[in-house]
């Protein structure tokens, strides 16, 4: 699959089988992540790999969305410095969302489904996760194989994207 069609048919994947991602499919994964432009090139982030299903049934708690996590064949928790701490750059986040989407982007080219969770239950996710106190943990991503493989042929929603043509601006506004 080429670039332009994992952009154009990924699809959020919540629901999994329970086969297992490969070594080497994760590996992809997490280098396409670790390949992802950061600002100074600093990389500051992370990557916290959870395959054990009892833990992955409590991370679920870490988010009133988290849910999915629970039938994940894996987890990847995204960990880098607080960006809220006080003169944390905007930046940490930028890079970040480049990484997860990078990763999710490979997974797919892979006929892996993924979906984001956001962590509102820090201390949680800290205590699951062992990261240092210095760092943060603001979303983990789920991955795993679509238990409808029908996803990956799902037609484009109606509406489900705003046209080119409504938030292009040449020039100026």
């Amino acid at each position: 699959m080429d670039i332009e069609e994992a952009i154009r048919t990924r699809r959020a994947i919540r629901t999994f089988t329970s086969q297992e991602i490969a070594e080497s499919e994760l590996r992809a994964i997490l280098d396409a992540g670790r390949r992802a432009g950061s600002s100074k090139n600093l990389q500051r982030w992370d990557f916290i790999v959870v395959r054990d299903r009892s833990r992955l049934g409590e991370l679920a708690a870490v988010g009133p969305f988290a849910g999915h996590l629970v039938g994940a064949a894996l987890a990847v928790a995204l960990v880098t410095p607080d960006p809220r701490a006080p003169g944390a750059p905007i930046s940490i986040s930028f890079d970040l969302g480049q990484a997860a989407a990078n990763m999710m982007l490979a997974a797919w080219s892979l006929g892996i489904g993924s979906v984001p969770a956001t962590v509102y239950e820090h201390e949680l996710a800290a205590h699951l996760l062992g990261y240092p106190s210095d760092r943060h943990c603001e979303y983990i991503l789920s991955f795993g194989y679509p238990a409808d493989e029908g996803r990956f042929s799902a037609p484009l929603r109606a509406g489900g994207r705003k046209s080119l043509d409504e938030i292009r601006h040449d020039e100026i506004w």
